[in-house]
């Protein structure tokens, strides 16, 4: 896979997004929700957050794709995403796991290596810390923020990526992202990225939404990183702040177009 493949298989897929609009249901962070749905939607994709028991076998069989984000984990969350994951591996409904967290406690560390086991997610997208540790090859967590990156990430996610069967993305200044067998790099982002709260879980909706109409999983993740990565690039460049930043990083995904996205994504080969 080249470059120039990432940048016309991104293209598409965002191009079928904004015709398609596929649902994508979220088990999702509380603090964030909000962010998350607007992201979503913003590209094109329809955001539905259900988390109550009784509905979720329903609502995932109306689904293109799955996000299980650890945010807010509690007891009742794991149960759900349980039954919500196992509901969409056996409909074939892609899953998009974000381990927040993983690392910071012995509860999200044993989550995150559960659900792996258990659901065989289609994407594992995290922070250097959190995909470090879960694979077993350094990395540190504070709350949920990276503290301490794994030495050789290229390394490191392409090895998870055949562990667990899934794409791994490792974002960061940087996003790596394998499948085991390709990897690839996406060089879009701004720093302020890392001052608003959410952008993490920001990413990982978008990788589901890109997700659900692409099925190549490394194409739809490291274009939904790169399309992240670009708009916050072209929003900083007209904000005063982080503050400001956030409102134009809305405005810049609901202005992405594929020609836009094709013209600024940065892929590279590790």
């Amino acid at each position: 896979m080249t470059p120039a493949d990432l940048t016309a298989g991104g293209a598409r897929a965002l191009e079928r997004l904004r015709a398609e609009a596929p649902l994508v249901h979220h088990l999702t962070n509380l603090v964030v929700m909000s962010d998350t749905a607007n992201v979503t939607l913003l590209v094109g994709a329809s955001p539905v957050m259900a988390h109550a028991p009784a509905e979720l076998d329903e609502i995932v069989a109306q689904a293109r794709a799955l996000v299980l984000n650890l945010g807010t984990l509690d007891d009742a969350w794991i149960a759900a995403a349980r039954q919500a994951g196992a509901r969409a591996r056996a409909l074939g409904v892609p899953v998009v796991l974000d381990p927040v967290g993983a690392g910071a406690s012995e509860l999200r560390t044993r989550t995150s290596r559960e659900l792996i086991g258990e659901i065989r997610p289609a994407v594992v997208r995290g922070n250097a810390g959190e995909i470090g540790t879960l694979a077993g090859r350094g990395g540190a967590v504070r709350g949920v923020d990276s503290v301490a990156a794994p030495a050789d990430a290229a390394s490191v996610v392409r090895e998870a990526a055949r562990s667990w069967g899934a794409v791994v993305a490792l974002t960061g200044p940087r996003d790596f992202v394998s499948d085991g067998a390709r990897s690839v790099t996406v060089d879009n982002g701004h720093a302020w990225l890392g001052r608003v709260t959410g952008t993490g879980c920001m990413a990982t909706s978008l990788v589901a939404a890109f997700r659900a109409v692409e099925p190549d999983g490394v194409v739809a993740t490291a274009a939904a990183l790169a399309c992240l990565g670009l708009a916050a690039e072209r929003a900083a460049a007209r904000a005063e702040g982080p503050g400001s930043f956030r409102v134009r990083l809305f405005d810049e995904l609901h202005a992405m177009t594929p020609e836009r996205l094709a013209s600024g994504a940065r892929y590279g080969l590790p």
